[in-house]
């Protein structure tokens, strides 16, 4: 026991020094910030932004392979940039590009490494889809549907910087100490992150009510109150040893109406039928 909170202590270390400003934060690609450039300009075509974004093969691949995705479910998959920019709009060809960024960032190190980055991207698949299906059912007023899949992977920067702070470490931590770490400092790192990055501020609020079953959230649902949505089905789908509140419990739910408030084993029942459907769009994604 005192070795385990030897090395626990160890681990929070780690994190400290980047809460701290003592280690580097993971920064995005200098395409990512082209690209976000070009996008304010308004006379931008959709040639320009396909010319730039033809400049980096591995991002142009992983744009046709969503564009031609069961998420999408276009009746003529795209054969070129320009295409996938018709089919997609230029807005979510930008959120798309984001996604590819982020997890470009964060490379493996030892076997033990990777297993905790393939474990952290199925959860974040898992989690993006199910936020994605229930706006697409739900059609909240108050949410853009093309910032759903932007707003849960910007959920889990956190996450995926706990990770990260790791690469230099002689010891990965095991998946119960990750866990404890993320519960700890994920959201701290999360905000910070998006900060530097200078993300929309919706999106710095979804990361600080992220997990916040019961808080406050008054109004119609919001992007926040859908993603938490879709984390606390995502946790119930992968069987996370997670204690999660009666779903009746959360400010979330309590703004659904009927039928779309309908409950069958712990979870809204549009989700629960469809949970193959989600997966098969999950394993897309990433």
């Amino acid at each position: 026991m005192t070795s385990v909170q030897s090395d626990y202590s160890l681990y929070r270390d780690v994190i400290r020094d980047l809460l701290s400003g003592k280690e580097q934060l993971p920064s995005l690609p200098s395409i990512t910030f082209e690209i976000r450039n070009a996008m304010e300009q308004q006379d931008l075509s959709m040639s320009e932004l396909g010319r730039l974004l033809a400049k980096d093969a591995e991002l142009s691949a992983v744009l046709l392979k969503y564009a031609s995705s069961p998420l999408v479910g276009s009746q003529n998959p795209p054969n070129n940039l320009l295409d996938v920019i018709r089919l997609l709009g230029m807005n979510q060809v930008e959120r798309i590009t984001m996604v590819h960024s982020i997890k470009s960032l964060f490379s493996v190190h030892s076997v033990k490494h990777k297993r905790l980055y393939l474990e952290a991207w199925r959860r974040l698949a898992l989690k993006a889809s199910v936020s994605t299906y229930i706006a697409k059912h739900m059609h909240f007023k108050n949410v853009l549907p093309d910032n759903v899949l932007m707003a849960a992977l910007l959920s889990e920067v956190g996450t995926l910087a706990v990770l990260s702070a790791f690469k230099d470490a002689e010891q990965t931590p095991d998946v119960p100490a990750y866990v404890a770490l993320c519960r700890e400092y994920a959201k701290s790192l999360g905000v910070i992150t998006l900060k530097q990055w200078q993300v929309d501020e919706q999106y710095i609020k979804v990361v600080q009510g992220i997990g916040n079953w019961s808080g406050e959230s008054p109004g119609a649902p919001n992007l926040g109150d859908l993603i938490n949505l879709g984390l606390y089905h995502s946790l119930k789908l992968s069987n996370a040893k997670t204690d999660l509140p009666p779903i009746q419990e959360l400010t979330a739910y309590q703004k659904l109406e009927a039928p779309e408030n309908s409950v069958v084993a712990g979870g809204l029942t549009f989700v629960m039928s469809n949970v193959q459907e989600i997966k098969i769009v999950a394993k897309s994604l990433f």
